[in-house]
């Protein structure tokens, strides 16, 4: 599992980087849903999301899931580019991979890659 240190970790499995505002589904996520084929974001460049909103949709050859929000701002970019190009939440979750790019939050209350390593390591069992 690859979870690199300068950024941020929800429970349910979402990436924040605080230094470019930008988040997305985890290395552990993507694992577990498997060969992910489609994604849909379901927000625009100047919503504004709290922690906990639903910013994607992907579907699996395993199953559905919905994105959150890791942290709460405005919505300044999405990656359009993941309609068109889905397996990259396999192949770069944490580079081209991100979903949104948000302002006006540094991620404080989320875990650190240690501590999300450890959460995700008690889950696998």
């Amino acid at each position: 599992m690859n979870t690199p240190a300068h950024l941020k970790y929800t429970k349910s499995d979402e990436w924040f980087d605080p230094t470019t505002g930008k988040a997305g589904l985890t290395d552990f996520a993507q694992g577990q849903l498997s060969d992910i084929v489609f994604v849909e974001i379901l927000v625009a460049a100047g919503d504004t999301v709290e922690v906990g909103t639903a910013i994607a949709s992907v579907e699996s050859v395993k199953a559905a899931a919905e994105i959150y929000s890791p942290v709460a701002g405005q919505v300044v970019a999405i990656n359009a580019d993941l309609s068109s190009a889905s397996e990259t939440l396999n192949s770069d979750p944490f580079g081209a991979g991100w979903m949104i790019q948000v302002t006006g939050a540094d991620g404080s209350g989320l875990m650190d890659a240690p501590t999300y390593e450890a959460d995700c390591a008690g889950r696998a069992h």
